[in-house]
């Protein structure tokens, strides 16, 4: 391209751009293309490590269901991470069961995101031969690992997670966790009760929806009324209690949660209908009681759902390490955090 500037010629030389190259393994753009096998171009020496270990276990159909899926592997591993996984006593906190050969570990992997990962974890038994099975919870980011302890440790599977690039994330919190129940079971009967009486009290209710007060209909509505009430029993003592329980709870320590004014709602509501039923001036308003309950307690279990579906640490403790590194005078020990002392030294590494 020639161009004119102040009376003389300047020629500007254009000449094609190399593209950049993205990493088989995580897609990342390569700074060079030094690093290849078979063909393939790969960012780190760690990119092609993985790679080279999944060709070399028959396990390439990884990259098949999704383009790189891998993780980078650009920032250096440390092989001295889990050398407290050495320690039976650390490591024993972190197993789920074992009968002294046969062990079951849970692991969170926040590195999981596609198909390809839960493939890849869940044929973790061909890259170790000690491994039984493998199963990953895609939902919680969570793999269950069945091992065997004389073919292989738990700090080598841990090492092979890391190595592959799904490092599990170990923290205090794991330990002593508790598994949640898979719902609160009186909770759902409560809500079964409620619903069932909150239909039958609304369609037995037609009547007074329509002010229909001759006829058939009109016969019949005391019956109504006296059936709605006796529906509504339950609903106000069985299904209704937990916001009773945890109102009173509250004000005998003199403050006011959100159960309150639910509960003072269900209460007048409920006063208000026995006192117009009883007195024959009125229906009273014992579907709208039975709905509050019912819909209120449907969020309830949608909100203990929720929180057991969703993977968010809530305690400090899923901040601090399970065991760290201190220094001695004969050299590195690894101490479980419990076991800190006053004037211990630690040694701490980046990340």
């Amino acid at each position: 391209m020639q161009a004119l500037s102040g009376g003389k010629e300047t020629f500007v030389i254009e000449r094609p751009v190399k593209e950049q190259q993205l990493c088989y393994h995580c897609g990342t753009p390569c700074i060079t293309n030094s690093v290849t096998l078979d063909e393939k171009v790969f960012c780190c020496d760690g990119c092609k490590l993985v790679y080279e270990i999944l060709d070399s276990n028959g396990l390439c159909d990884y990259y098949k269901f999704q383009n790189h899926p891998g993780l980078s592997q650009i920032k250096a591993k440390r092989f001295d991470k889990y050398d407290y996984l050495d320690n039976k006593d650390i490591a024993a906190k972190l197993i789920k069961f074992t009968d002294g050969n046969y062990t079951i570990v849970n692991f969170y992997i926040p590195g999981v995101h596609c198909s390809s990962c839960m493939w890849l974890l869940e044929h973790l038994n061909k890259l170790d031969i000690g491994i039984a099975e493998s199963r990953l919870n895609f939902t919680t980011k969570e793999v269950t690992i069945h091992f065997y302890t004389e073919k292989t440790s738990l700090r080598h599977i841990v090492e092979l997670l890391a190595t592959v690039g799904y490092e599990p994330y170990i923290s205090l919190d794991d330990i002593g966790k508790k598994e949640f129940k898979d719902f609160n079971r009186q909770r759902i009967y409560k809500l079964g009760v409620a619903g069932f009486c909150f239909g039958n009290i609304m369609m037995m209710s037609f009547p007074e929806y329509f002010s229909i007060n001759t006829g058939i209909e009109g016969k019949y509505v005391a019956l109504f009324r006296m059936l709605n009430l006796i529906l509504a029993l339950p609903v106000f003592f069985y299904s209704a209690s937990e916001f009773f329980n945890t109102a009173w709870k509250g004000l005998k320590q003199k403050t006011l949660n959100i159960d309150a004014p639910i509960a003072l709602a269900i209460i007048i509501t409920f006063g208000r209908s026995l006192y117009e039923i009883i007195t024959k001036t009125g229906a009273g308003y014992l579907d709208s009681m039975s709905g509050i309950v019912f819909f209120m307690l449907v969020g309830r279990v949608l909100q203990e759902r929720t929180y057991k579906s969703i993977s968010f640490h809530r305690d400090y403790k899923s901040y601090f390490p399970i065991a760290v590194t201190v220094l001695t005078d004969k050299g590195t020990e690894s101490k479980s955090l419990q076991d800190l002392k006053e004037k211990d030294v630690v040694a701490l590494h980046n990340d």
